[in-house]
């Protein structure tokens, strides 16, 4: 798959994300699969714009980092350097325009699930 850097950070700093024409929907589904990785969509749902550690997820770094970084080589999340933290946004207009509706459903559905959980 094509990436793009959209970093203008030092070449070490640059992280790479696909062109929204290459996000495929195999990829995003994997990304949004695991209950981690659905959380931090959620949070970034909610609130625009998030560094990694402020998400709050009860996992190790290098588990976070995993998890972002899947998360981005999908197309699912930009990341962007701002000092020496990752600022992490939802792609929302390049996934609803490459798979329309796919985002606000599988949103829709985790907080179904969340609130079938919390009642159990």
């Amino acid at each position: 798959m094509p990436l793009r850097s959209t970093s203008a950070a030092t070449p070490s700093r640059q992280l790479d994300h696909p062109e929204p024409a290459d996000i495929r929907l195999e990829e995003v589904l994997h990304a949004c699969a695991d209950p981690m990785r659905l959380r931090i969509i959620q949070a970034l749902a909610a609130d625009a714009a998030a560094a990694c550690g402020e998400i709050g997820l009860a996992c190790s770094k290098s588990t976070a980092t995993y998890h972002f970084r899947v998360l981005r080589e999908a197309g699912v999340i930009t990341q962007r350097y701002q000092g020496t933290a990752k600022v992490n946004e939802l792609r929302r207009a390049d996934l609803d325009a490459v798979f329309p509706g796919l985002l606000d459903a599988l949103l829709a559905s985790a907080t179904a699930q969340s609130g079938r959980t919390r009642e159990a």
